[in-house]
């Protein structure tokens, strides 16, 4: 090569309730059922302890009126014992119910709960979306669960389940450490297009050397990092590319290339002692400071996000992910982490995928598809583009059937209209 310039439960058991009331059903007797205080009796429920004579008549009539003599005394006399206890009994606050969701525990309920001056609890829900929430249940509409993408993974100790969401809390908030602003208003030499050549062609020199997919977006960062803290001559861009790859690959690498390897790659443009002195250049510049979150890094798990994801899906994530990092305004104006969360919102809209953003996504990724429609326009004016662009490195990679041929779909012009 030249050188360049992620109620059945409760009906199952009212079920099973109503299956042993049944059962228990059967072996009560009717009467006793009707009412919940039960007196005692004698056998069948009548009071035989005196004999029946001729003139049962007038023995039932006078038993009547004795009964409901006694009844009226009994119940006055409750009554009266019912207003000496509500004279006594001091008055109680009254007792605020909040309503919450059906699917809460009784020990959540509990916390909703305010009595006198006593505050909520600070984790408790909102009353509207409370509201809300029980609307949806009551209306029968269904839930979007967040599908948990690391169940799978509590046997493998190289996934680091327990981890894995502290790692990228960690990663989103030091990503901005790694990110680039405009710099090439500090490049007196260099432009943005030539940038996007040096891009291109370092693409074709990872796929030559069948380098790790994190080695090429760890050589991209280095390059910008580096260019925006030093001024670069234009007859030395190519020796910062290369020696930002040899960097990444010692960083990334089990088996890095070796310094000739690039010397040789680059057509013999520089030697082994310029490529040397560039990388320590480079290293001084970024205070060996290696260890940054790279888009890489966010498009694994927010692929993982994307349920069900397969081949083709994960190829097309990256191919719309890698001509952003091809594109300068795009590296410049954008994290990392909003860069992979957009990849992967275009690439369900291209794909078909629908829902093209589902709460799984949006828990994983801190994104709403809202907040990563700029970005995502962006990658779609790039698909669109691709196929008559002079820089190919990307679009041919992509076309062929190892990638599933991603760069040969339809671009999702209808993303564009959306506002």
């Amino acid at each position: 090569m030249a050188s360049i310039a992620e109620q059945p439960i409760n009906g199952e058991v009212r079920e099973n309730k109503q299956k042993n009331m049944g059962g228990e059903g059967r072996n009560r007797r009717v009467l006793q059922d009707i009412g919940n205080l039960v007196a005692k009796q004698g056998h069948g429920g009548i009071n035989v302890s005196k004999p029946v004579t001729r003139n049962f008549r007038s023995q039932l009539l006078a038993n009547a009126q004795e009964k409901n003599k006694k009844s009226s005394t009994e119940v006055e006399n409750a009554a009266v014992v019912v207003k000496a206890k509500a004279a006594q009994k001091p008055k109680e606050e009254p007792e605020v119910i909040v309503i919450s969701d059906d699917d809460e525990s009784e020990e959540q309920d509990k916390q909703y709960v305010v009595k006198g001056n006593k505050t909520r609890d600070k984790d408790a829900k909102a009353f509207s979306s409370v509201l809300s929430a029980r609307s949806k249940a009551a209306c029968g509409l269904p839930r979007e669960l967040v599908v948990n993408i690391d169940a799978t993974d509590t046997d493998n100790e190289l996934a680091a389940a327990e981890y894995i969401d502290d790692i990228y809390e960690f990663y989103k908030n030091t990503e901005k450490d790694g990110c680039v602003h405009d710099y090439m208003d500090s490049q007196p030499d260099i432009n943005a297009k030539m940038r996007s050549i040096l891009v291109d062609w370092l693409i074709e020199v990872h796929r030559k050397f069948e380098l790790m997919p994190e080695t090429l977006y760890l050589t991209l960062n280095i390059i910008d990092r580096f260019m925006s803290v030093k001024a670069v001559a234009r007859r030395e861009l190519q020796l910062v590319g290369i020696s930002s790859m040899l960097l990444a690959s010692k960083y990334e690498e089990l088996w890095a290339p070796e310094v000739n390897d690039f010397v040789c790659i680059s057509d013999n443009a520089y030697v082994s002692e310029q490529v040397l002195l560039m990388e320590k250049t480079i290293l001084r510049k970024l205070e060996w400071y290696l260890t940054v979150p790279t888009p890489y890094v966010f498009l694994v798990r927010y692929i993982k996000a994307s349920t069900p994801s397969d081949k083709e899906m994960e190829c097309m994530v990256f191919f719309l992910a890698e001509l952003g990092m091809m594109h300068y305004p795009t590296v410049v104006s954008h994290c990392p982490s909003l860069i992979a969360a957009s990849a992967v919102l275009v690439a369900r809209y291209t794909l078909q995928r629908t829902p093209f953003w589902t709460s799984t996504l949006k828990h994983y990724t801190g994104y709403s598809e809202e907040q990563l429609r700029d970005c995502a326009k962006n990658l779609v004016n790039l698909h669109a583009t691709a196929p008559e662009s002079k820089l190919r490195a990307v679009y041919k990679k992509f076309s062929s059937s190892d990638c599933c041929s991603v760069a040969l779909r339809s671009p999702a012009k209808h993303l564009t209209t959306l506002s």
